[in-house]
């Protein structure tokens, strides 16, 4: 099990950008599949993005339609973090967003499919 730390959470107008972090402090992230989930007030948490690895050199990535061409999840296998690096932010991204990871499988946007959730990091796109 992985202890999974999210990072980067603020208040940030539409239109501006938030780069999200996510860290583990037993630094095997580079072996994980790693998806960003979100969920706001009164709404199911939602699948935004993942990245998997077949052989811990490559990465593929999937991203949710309502994020596609906004979002880009990516890695930093020397410092084994998984960013989401969010532009054209829009008020309707408001929510808390979580990395989560497991070890097995492939990429998934499916809540159910995860193990190992962070604590999650608030955005807040207002004017």
């Amino acid at each position: 099990q992985v202890q999974l730390v999210e990072s980067g959470g603020d208040l940030v107008q539409p239109g501006g950008s938030l780069r999200l972090s996510c860290a583990d402090s037993a630094n095997t992230l580079n072996l994980y599949t790693i998806a960003w989930f979100r969920q706001a007030p009164g709404k199911e948490r939602e699948g935004v993005s993942c990245s998997w690895t077949s052989n811990g050199r490559s990465y593929y990535t999937d991203y949710a339609d309502s994020v596609k061409g906004r979002f880009t999840i990516s890695r930093d296998t020397a410092k084994n973090m998984v960013y989401l690096q969010m532009d054209s932010l829009k008020p309707e991204d408001t929510a808390v967003y979580y990395c989560a990871g497991k070890m097995f499988g492939g990429g998934s946007l499916q809540a159910n499919d995860y193990r190992d959730w962070g604590q999650g990091t608030q955005v807040t796109v207002s004017s």
